[in-house]
């Protein structure tokens, strides 16, 4: 199982002092907190793509490549990458760049993005958000996996004996998530192809995830890529984590109540029971993101979401180190222990290049997958 965190790389006023940090300071504390990461234990850092203010990641790949040159061991990812607006021909290559600079380290979280304005500005249309996830991924797929490339689509050039450069490291490309907070077709393109499904359920109820986590894992299975609980799930989450769970919610409300995704709604208590938002004991932290197996299955990822809200970087580091010392390795531990095993564990560069050298096993897993 892998655990790490996930960034949206908001500028928000830290409420409790009134200070902003600049544009600069948010870049560079977002490099430091993956660094940390690497340090604490944990297997993942992503970050998001947004092209609108209070956001700064514009450019996922140009951050990811500077990480991969103070880390050995993280994956880098994303959370997500625009397949909506960005071009396909530019993804593939910036990804597959990415891989060799990373040794590997490298998958993608695809998804629509929640921003209407950006599609204009990116000129494509925002009713078209469906049907451009569809499309550019189709073409994504085939320019990682075939050398030459004639493509005729309704949103984009016509290719003629296009070759995508470079091609993937050792001719596998990076793993690709399909993240999605409510769209059931999202979920079929990521079983369709035996993607990982990402469900970032950190501002819904619970039950309104389960149904598209479900719908994802059926589909998977009727596409012939393993059983239900072979499916690749991954889930977003957030943890606030102080020794004491009084102190955590007397320093996490003021962050709370005036951030960007939280804020200006219900009450915190509230929050924290209709979503996975947990403010309390490392202790209280394990226990709830147990539930998350109960509720959703044997699971391959879990990122937190840890810089946001304004929330100064001591601070952030302070949640790591909790989090790579107190409450990873008890949930690495334990679901570990729990999980059947022919349920796989997520996929790694190292692991799909085996299965791509080795097709007769792969095939007969599968097999075994069907019968269980």
């Amino acid at each position: 199982m892998q655990f790490g965190i996930f960034t949206v790389g908001d500028v928000t006023t830290d409420p409790t002092t009134g200070r902003t940090p600049s544009e600069a300071e948010r870049i560079k504390a977002m490099v430091t907190i993956a660094q940390k990461a690497e340090e604490v234990g944990l297997d993942v850092f992503a970050t998001g793509e947004h092209h609108n203010r209070p956001f700064v990641p514009s450019s996922p790949t140009t951050m990811l490549g500077y990480i991969a040159a103070k880390t050995s061991r993280l994956l880098l990812s994303t959370s997500t990458t625009l397949i909506t607006t960005n071009d396909p021909v530019k993804i593939a290559e910036d990804y597959a760049m990415l891989q060799y600079l990373a040794d590997g380290r490298v998958d993608l979280m695809m998804g629509r993005g929640n921003t209407g304005p950006v599609y204009p500005w990116f000129g494509k249309d925002a009713r078209d958000g469906i049907a451009l996830a569809v499309e550019n991924y189709a073409l994504l797929r085939r320019l990682w996996t075939e050398d030459v490339v004639d493509w005729t689509g309704e949103f984009r050039t016509p290719l003629q004996g296009f070759t995508s450069t470079p091609r993937p490291l050792d001719g596998v490309p990076p793993f690709v998530w399909h993240g999605s907070i409510r769209s059931p077709e999202i979920a079929e393109q990521a079983a369709y192809y035996g993607d990982g499904f990402f469900a970032n359920h950190i501002f819904w109820p619970t039950h309104h995830f389960q149904r598209l986590v479900g719908f994802y894992r059926d589909r998977f299975a009727f596409h012939g890529h393993g059983t239900r609980d072979q499916a690749i799930v991954g889930l977003g989450g957030q943890a606030f984590i102080r020794p004491k769970s009084q102190d955590a919610v007397r320093e996490f409300r003021p962050y709370f109540d005036s951030a960007p995704v939280y804020g200006h709604g219900p009450a915190l208590e509230d929050f924290m029971r209709e979503t996975p938002l947990t403010v309390g004991s490392p202790q209280e932290v394990i226990e709830r993101t147990m539930t998350f197996r109960e509720h959703f299955g044997d699971y391959q990822r879990q990122l937190f979401l840890a810089d946001h809200a304004g929330l100064p970087l001591k601070t952030v580091l302070e949640q790591l180190d909790l989090l790579g010392e107190h409450v990873v390795p008890v949930l690495r531990r334990e679901m570990d222990a729990l999980r059947p095993a022919h349920v796989p564990d997520a996929p790694t560069h190292a692991s799909r290049v085996l299965a791509a050298q080795s097709p007769a096993p792969t095939a007969q897993l599968t097999t075994a997958g069907r019968a269980a």
